[in-house]
């Protein structure tokens, strides 16, 4: 067999879950000996009408992030939802992004375990994900404080629902400083997990409302989704 067939095709697995599952989807992982997982909160964007009707506070979420082989993403898929509860209805959603680019000692460690995964494949009988779903994840990453209009503007074009992660912006010059104290923009990423033929509509619209000219500064991309799937059935 030649080096290049054997190179394993790798995936970005995503999971968007409550927070409160986490660690049933890092026992998983361990169980099924990932060796790449990385969580992160984020927060849910319900409305606040929607949250007080329900008695609730913010919707906590857990963004997950997981590099694996495309052969081992139906194994651990099936088990997520075995544990999670099969036939619980919103308990989250997977999907995977395609890697145009790894470095090498990364690729290494995959390429020593091939064989071994695509009989673990076998033995448990995994079903074949189909790829003939068109999704795209929308990707903003805006100045904080604007993520409630900017879901309002997103939804008004089609978007179901989305997720947003706090994070911290840095430019090149560095952290601006007042008073000797370093301060870093604090920024919110939103993903926005939509429909191919829904994109376009949704990425205009909030560009416009809440692009790079904006005061909310937006930074907005998409990524190709190759394969989605519920945790669970409605």
């Amino acid at each position: 067999m030649s080096e290049v067939a054997k190179i394993p095709v790798l995936k970005l697995l995503v999971f968007i879950i409550d927070w409160t599952k986490t660690k049933t989807i890092s026992s998983i992982f361990d169980e099924e000996n990932v060796r790449f997982h990385f969580i992160c909160k984020g927060m849910g964007t319900a409305s606040s009408d929607v949250l007080d009707l329900l008695g609730i506070g913010s919707i906590e979420k857990a963004v997950i992030l997981c590099l694996e082989q495309e052969v081992m993403v139906p194994v651990l898929l099936k088990e997520v939802r075995k544990k999670l509860g099969f036939h619980n209805p919103g308990v989250g959603i997977a999907f995977t992004i395609p890697l145009s680019g790894i470095n090498n000692p990364i690729l290494r460690v995959f390429k020593e375990s091939i064989h071994k995964n695509e009989k673990i494949f076998l033995e448990k009988d995994s079903p074949v994900m189909s790829s003939e779903t068109k999704n795209d994840l929308i990707v903003s990453i805006i100045n904080q404080g604007y993520s409630d209009e900017f879901m309002t503007i997103a939804r008004e074009a089609g978007a179901t629902g989305g997720t947003v992660i706090n994070a911290r912006g840095l430019t090149h010059q560095g952290p601006v400083k007042f008073f000797g104290v370093s301060v870093q923009d604090e920024r919110e990423i939103i993903i926005i997990l939509t429909k191919r033929d829904q994109k376009a509509a949704i990425m205009q619209a909030v560009s416009q409302n809440y692009g790079i000219t904006t005061k909310a500064g937006g930074l907005i991309f998409s990524l190709p989704v190759d394969h989605i799937i519920g945790l669970s059935f409605e």
